[in-house]
């Protein structure tokens, strides 16, 4: 009897922790289990929860708080699933009770701080990691992506797929499709050629990579004006479409300072001019919970950058 319970129980766990294609897809509006960006592949961010309303908002109270360790920003969007929340940014992952607030266990993002300097908008990590049979999938500022066990936090497998010294970074999550997960990549303010790859998340095999401007030559390419083949590329609709953004149409050298102008953050300033974030006079300041921030309170300037 001891025998049979001990299977029962693994085969439970096991079960909790083998998300499924449609749980990704999350048709029905599965509001116990958050596992993808969005809410689902509709990306409509909405819950249809109904607790909570216009009429009582303002009665809410935290129950419960925790610091996430980190003093470059928030913009991530956490994953839940069987009663976990499970939270990154550019420094850490989490695994946190839901109920409580109680950290699980953590795992630190570790990635080669030069990257921060290619970092046109500040060292962030953006989107929901993915959860998918019992792994959880992010990326790094350096261009990794990997796999963590979602039970453990321990890393699975790591692979790399950019250098960051050809002015390459990553801060967008990856998605699943089909089986399949999809990177994209960031740099198009220093004139990078946009791509996507495709891994296998099981075992992190590389399947493929998908330029999102043709090269010269190829079908499609004499609709791009020459020197204008450049800008990032971030996955979004599953199997359909991705999206690309911040073009470069001039070389390094030649770019004008308006389209360059960010947050005075140590990552945004040294870009540009490679000179220290003092440089910049006042940098941004963020708390280091999960939901809240200070904007920056100053620019970057011809003068200060």
């Amino acid at each position: 009897m001891r025998t049979l319970l001990a299977i029962g129980l693994c085969a439970w766990s096991a079960c909790g922790f083998a998300q499924t294609p449609e749980e990704l897809i999350n048709r029905n509006g599965n509001t116990d289990n958050v596992i993808t960006q969005g809410m689902g592949y509709d990306l409509k961010n909405y819950s249809p929860l109904t607790q909570i309303n216009k009429s009582n908002v303002k009665r809410l109270v935290p129950v419960w708080s925790i610091n996430l360790m980190n003093d470059l920003g928030e913009t991530a969007q956490p994953t839940i699933y069987d009663g976990v929340m499970y939270a990154i940014n550019a420094k850490w992952t989490f695994a946190i009770d839901v109920a409580t607030g109680k950290q699980i266990w953590r795992t630190a993002a570790e990635w080669d701080p030069d990257a921060a300097r290619q970092a046109c908008c500040g060292v962030v990590s953006r989107g929901a990691p993915p959860l998918y049979n019992g792994k959880l999938y992010r990326i790094t500022l350096d261009n990794h992506v990997l796999a963590l066990d979602m039970k453990t936090g321990k890393q699975v497998w790591k692979q790399k797929f950019a250098d960051h010294k050809e002015g390459y970074t990553a801060t967008s999550a990856p998605i699943i499709a089909n089986g399949v997960l999809i990177t994209g990549m960031a740099g198009g303010e220093f004139t990078t050629r946009g791509f996507l790859n495709g891994w296998d998340p099981e075992t992190g095999k590389h399947l493929w990579k998908l330029y999102t401007v043709p090269a010269p030559g190829e079908k499609g390419s004499e609709t791009w004006p020459k020197d204008t083949r450049r800008g990032a590329a971030v996955p979004t609709i599953p199997s359909s479409t991705s999206s690309t953004g911040a073009p470069a149409t001039r070389s390094r050298g030649h770019r004008s300072f308006a389209a360059d102008s960010t947050a005075c953050t140590r990552a945004a300033c040294w870009p540009f001019a490679r000179k220290p974030a003092s440089s910049c006079g006042t940098t941004s300041t963020r708390r280091t919970t999960y939901t809240t921030w200070t904007a920056p309170t100053s620019r970057c300037s011809p003068t200060s950058c």
